[in-house]
């Protein structure tokens, strides 16, 4: 039996593959707006350096449970996973809200990452059932 042809040469992978590979996260288009929102919640430009953190782990967590959620094989290891991603989008949401009303943060910031968390956990809900 022949191995896969994958390249010019038995084996062999094209030299765009080899920049990145295509994992099962990469697949997943909550996992691109998880991107989008960690992005809009680190330029948001928290000064409460508490509430920055919480904003920025729960974000970071929000992305890396998606991806978690991707690779699980089981239905209930993949609710699980995403199921986590979506608690933390709220509250990197939440932790962005919080900041507004302390006076550390922007409004236009805060309705941005509600903007997206509200999608993110739109997607996260449909992978969840």
């Amino acid at each position: 039996m022949r191995p896969h042809v994958i390249g010019p040469f038995w084996g062999e992978r094209p030299n765009h593959m080899l920049e990145r590979p295509l994992l099962p996260h990469h697949k997943l288009l909550a996992f691109g707006v998880a991107k989008e929102m960690l992005v809009a919640v680190r330029d948001s430009g928290i000064r409460d350096t508490h509430l920055r953190d919480q904003a920025l782990r729960a974000a970071q967590s929000a992305c890396l449970n998606c991806a978690e959620g991707a690779a699980r094989v089981t239905r209930a290891d993949k609710a699980r996973a995403f199921t986590i991603a979506r608690g933390e989008a709220v509250e990197a949401a939440a932790a962005l809200e919080i900041a507004v009303f302390c006076g550390t943060a922007k409004q236009a910031d805060a309705d941005r990452v509600a903007l997206l968390a509200d999608r993110l956990v739109a997607m996260l809900t449909r992978l969840i059932r």
